[in-house]
């Protein structure tokens, strides 16, 4: 080798030339691929956490009507209510027999009422 540029040395550089613009040709071909399925691939990933965010708040929303239930249908609420249930049938109870005493009152024989009417005092 004395220097000088013969025609092997030429297509010797001319093959690595055209070996380094075609390989990075194809590397520019596969990263404008790789970058289109990671948008993909990310547009996915937003609609999937869109759809997660919607069942948490669901799963929070029945979770709280849940424990809302739970708090009416206690026990200690439960014998409340029954409580108060039983007071107010027992009351009703005497407040029908109270009507019916006075509705046997009304429509039995009334006693004599005087014409006149003499003041209390």
């Amino acid at each position: 080798m004395d220097g000088s540029i013969d025609l092997s040395m030429v297509v010797t550089l001319g093959g690595i030339l055209f070996s380094v613009i075609g390989a990075s040709a194809v590397a520019k071909m596969q990263i404008k691929s790789i970058i289109t399925k990671l948008l993909d691939i990310e547009t996915r990933f937003r609609a999937l956490d869109a759809t997660t965010d919607k069942q948490q708040t669901s799963i929070e929303t029945n979770a709280q009507r849940l424990n809302i239930l739970s708090k009416m249908m206690s026990p200690e609420n439960l014998r409340r209510d029954h409580m108060m249930l039983a007071e107010l049938i027992a009351t009703m109870k005497q407040i029908k027999e109270d009507v019916d005493h006075l509705e046997k009152m009304h429509n039995t024989v009334h006693p004599p009422v005087s014409a006149t009417r003499t003041a209390k005092g």
